[in-house]
């Protein structure tokens, strides 16, 4: 993509509004823009990076066994009357009426649709275990809504559903999602640590949340230093594998790890060499549960047993806060100049700086590093602009791409263009294809 022909709205002066790096830097590199309070347009940048990290969960959704399908935004009211959450839920809940005087809200999750769905086409004990999930748009009317896509009213989630016969089997679904969210967090390079959690409006006995260590996290966190050394690294994973799902979730959650609501300092010091203890804030970045037939039971969703008898089926929900990943990604890699993006998860792979605008040979070199990049399958984004330099390296330093490729007469006429490291600031000096050959050996 050519800058000059792009749409990346940046902003010099940081918006009054935004309280934390993520909402700030977001806004000034032309992610997004509000809409009205708590809801945002989704520029080209920011709208680029969610579809990234919307792939990311769909591949390890995939690759657990777990089905995409897509469910719609507005749910009956009936549905939630039949569960009985319609009026317990809450003032978050946005609740609707139609021409027609039918009452409808806009669904914060979809525990009663999906298991409406279930409970129509589903009935015998052959057809389990199943999992459905997908990702939508979600709608919570938070009081305060805060911190840019961190708190917001209208958020993009993907949310699954497994349906089991039995107990032992839907807390084996329950591992092979823990197992499947580690993976998923650690393809975008977030350090990512389950903890037990409350279960709130959703109900059930059993759940974890997943919380990103980062210094304007909502929740004091306490945990021991070891967790945070624990990567899958290649390993491969059979997720039909019920023992090896279970000594997973063994390796990854038998070291101490609690919330400030949940913590026990006498626990917390038995348990943790003092060498090890750390305190840290987190941001909630998905949540798992287990919640038996909390909802099967009342809706009627039963399959046909072994022995012929309908038997009510025992299911967990698991959600993944994909727009508000793109918040924590950022609270945990940035500096004072603007976003560090991860390889995994950059909007760009490189970013090509022209230090010469017209001329003759620094634009055939860019043009040249451009077309090789592009034929590799990589996506750079290349600032033509007749801009002056300093210009041009703020805005790569502010929307952060991994690599920048700076290209300028006088590096040329020895041969070589500069090659950048967002993350280091180290700067090696290459002749062009040597370049694009570091990038190819990264990203490919």
């Amino acid at each position: 993509m050519r800058l000059s022909r792009y749409f990346l709205p940046v902003l010099k002066e940081t918006p009054s509004e935004a309280q934390i790096a993520s909402h700030r830097l977001m806004l000034r590199a032309g992610m997004i823009k509000q809409s009205s309070a708590g809801i945002y347009s989704w520029l080209p940048m920011g709208f680029k990076v969610l579809r990234k990290l919307e792939n990311i969960v769909h591949e390890e959704q995939v690759r657990a066994g777990h089905i995409p399908m897509l469910m719609p935004t507005l749910q009956s009211a009936d549905l939630w009357r039949e569960s009985g959450r319609y009026d317990a839920y809450g003032p978050e809940m946005l609740r609707i009426r139609d021409r027609q005087d039918r009452d409808l809200l806009y669904g914060p999750t979809n525990e009663e649709l999906i298991t409406d769905i279930f409970r129509s086409h589903v009935g015998s004990y052959r057809d389990l275990p199943l999992t459905l999930y997908h990702v939508q748009w979600k709608f919570r009317d938070e009081i305060r809504p805060r911190f840019g896509v961190m708190r917001g009213r209208e958020f993009l989630m993907k949310d699954g559903y497994n349906f089991d016969l039995t107990k032992e089997d839907a807390l084996h679904a329950y591992n092979r999602h823990l197992v499947s969210y580690l993976r998923t967090y650690e393809r975008m390079s977030l350090q990512a640590i389950p903890m037990r959690a409350e279960s709130g409006p959703i109900g059930g006995d059993n759940t974890h949340e997943f919380l990103v260590l980062a210094e304007t996290g909502e929740s004091g966190v306490f945990y021991d230093s070891e967790i945070t050394d624990l990567r899958f690294g290649d390993r491969e994973i059979d997720y039909d594998s019920v023992e090896q799902c279970a000594d997973i979730l063994e390796e990854f959650t038998s070291r101490y790890a609690r919330t400030d609501d949940m913590h026990d300092q006498a626990a917390f010091e038995a348990q943790v060499p003092e060498d090890r203890r750390r305190e840290a804030r987190g941001i909630e970045v998905g949540q798992i549960f287990y919640f038996g037939t909390k909802y099967s039971e009342p809706m009627g969703a039963t399959v046909q047993g072994p022995d012929g008898k309908p038997v009510p089926v025992h299911m967990g929900s698991h959600g993944i806060g994909v727009s508000r990943l793109i918040g924590a990604i950022i609270e945990a890699s940035h500096d004072d100049k603007g976003i560090i993006w991860p390889e995994g998860v950059t909007p760009f792979h490189a970013g090509i700086v022209n230090l010469k605008q017209g001329d003759s040979e620094a634009d055939a070199a860019c043009e040249a590093l451009y077309a090789a990049l592009t034929a590799l399958g990589l996506e750079p984004l290349y600032d033509d602009r007749d801009e002056r330099a300093g210009g041009k390296f703020a805005t790569m330093d502010l929307i952060g791409l991994p690599w920048r490729i700076t290209v300028g007469p006088r590096g040329l006429k020895n041969g070589v263009v500069e090659l950048t490291s967002r993350r280091t600031g180290e700067s090696e000096e290459l002749p062009p294809e040597q370049a694009v050959e570091r990038l190819a050996k990264i990203y490919l």
